[in-house]
């Protein structure tokens, strides 16, 4: 936890925003995955963590503006719970630790929410995503859980995402932190990388280094010879020369903070000229928004930009054609670039993306595409200081979605069909890194950036086998 002061502090400034009514902030329960007593490991939920910090199930917060207090509900352990589990800390002590005075058992925390009702106070609470909770808020206030969703304080979401979006210099600092172990495993998995092996053992590499480091993993390792496969989490290939290994992980720590960054690189050891000239322009992509994102600029400007220098290099190649400004304005590019630039990160890997990724993304300045590719770009808004964020162009020959394009005519004046042929099998490359808004551009959170330029990659895969 950070101090106690962090935690009154975000509530104080959380109150300010409201004239009356009672913010309601449900932590998660535990889940079973296949009986009762077998369970997921927990994960907290990410708002009860941001402005409680407990990081226990079965535990709900409430501020209360008319009254001017915060409480926390909860039991304390049991002695069956001791047995097995050992020691348990007092919910009293607990609360003390983020600034809280009052408590009483979770059981009274319906109680309190039907006398809120009674007295006409308004029950600003967050769009529940975990089934138990939707069931709570229905016992609670007799709300239908098809209908919690569309009665969820939007106030209290515009308010959480204003405040969440702009991290704290404590928050800042841990991520620059937790860098290091992100460092850790993605250049494990490059040092490992060699042909004959399967993916499931770097994978697990990866894994074993994000426990070893108090944390665990921010999602489920996406580590892929089928890097077209956007979100791939199938680790049964077996890598072979000729082979772009696709690496994207993150880790997530005792906090609950995360890091994603993804890295491609050849399971040979080398670029083919081939797979260079791909590479060398999801890059320059890359490079291209870091120099440019900055207070002011909308964040979809440089997704434009990703855009238009992935398909400037891609018509230098001949695989595309004709005018390249109006073939991205057309979403031409699309077809190679079928993904958002990235998204806002920090307690959640997707951050705040439970309140609704458009509140997140787009606030009231934007609105969302419907364009394909562009449409699921999901952060647009303009950048502030204090934002933090993922930059990850890509490039992917899918080849289910060329034969569609091209049976389909679609954009054949900016897109050469013939050429593509020779591209079908190559899989995809993307490049992301997490960066930080600063208040005159942006830095790589972490004290270096990952191998990404191809001579360091070229000289460090491989080499844990050369010892």
């Amino acid at each position: 936890m950070f101090s106690r002061e962090v935690y009154i502090n975000r509530r104080q400034e959380l109150r300010r925003q409201f004239v009356s009514g009672i913010i309601l902030i449900l932590g998660n329960t535990n889940s079973p995955r296949n009986y009762r007593a077998n369970i997921y490991p927990f994960r907290q939920d990410s708002n009860f963590l941001y402005y409680f910090g407990l990081d226990f199930p079965g535990f709900a917060g409430i501020i209360d503006i008319d009254e001017g207090k915060d409480m926390i509900f909860a039991d304390d352990f049991s002695m069956e719970d001791i047995i097995w589990m050992g020691p348990q800390p007092k919910v009293k002590d607990l609360a003390d630790k983020c600034g809280i005075e009052y408590t009483a058992p979770f059981s009274k925390l319906s109680d309190y929410i039907a006398k809120g009702i009674e007295q006409v106070r308004k029950i600003h609470f967050t769009p529940p995503y975990r089934a138990e909770n939707k069931l709570l808020i229905e016992h609670m206030t007799g709300i239908h859980p098809e209908n919690i969703a569309d009665a969820a304080s939007q106030k209290l979401i515009k308010s959480i995402v204003a405040q969440r979006s702009i991290k704290g210099p404590e928050e800042i600092e841990h991520l620059e932190e937790i860098m290091d172990v992100a460092f850790e495993m993605h250049t494990m998995a490059m040092r490992m990388t060699i042909e004959k092996m399967y993916e499931y053992e770097i994978a697990g590499a990866v894994t074993g280094i994000a426990l070893q480091n108090g944390g665990s993993l921010s999602f489920p390792v996406i580590l892929s010879n089928r890097g077209e496969i956007l979100h791939n989490e199938y680790h049964y290939n077996r890598l072979e020369k000729g082979d772009l290994l696709l690496c994207d992980m993150g880790f997530e720590s005792e906090m609950h903070y995360a890091t994603d960054h993804t890295r491609t690189f050849p399971v040979s050891g080398k670029f083919t000229s081939k797979q260079k000239d791909i590479y060398q322009l999801v890059l320059a992509a890359n490079n291209a928004v870091q120099r440019e994102a900055k207070p002011g600029i909308p964040y979809r400007d440089m997704h434009f930009l990703a855009a238009r220098t992935i398909a400037y290099g891609m018509k230098d190649l001949g695989l595309m054609k004709g005018n390249m400004e109006e073939a991205v304005n057309a979403g031409a590019h699309a077809l190679f670039f079928p993904h958002g630039l990235g998204h806002m990160m920090g307690l959640d890997v997707h951050d705040m993306e439970d309140l609704g990724e458009n509140y997140v993304g787009y606030g009231e300045e934007f609105t969302r595409s419907d364009q394909f590719g562009t449409a699921y770009l999901r952060l647009a808004r303009t950048l502030e200081p204090g934002f933090v964020l993922t930059n990850e162009p890509g490039i992917y020959f899918i080849p289910a979605l060329i034969g569609q394009w091209k049976k389909e005519g679609r954009f054949k004046d900016f897109i050469d069909y013939s050429k593509l042929e020779k591209y079908l099998d190559f899989g995809g490359i993307r490049l992301e890194d997490d960066l930080l808004i600063t208040k005159t551009g942006n830095k790589n959170l972490g004290q270096k950036r990952i191998p990404i330029d191809v001579n360091e990659l070229e000289e460090i895969i491989g080499s844990y086998w050369k010892k």
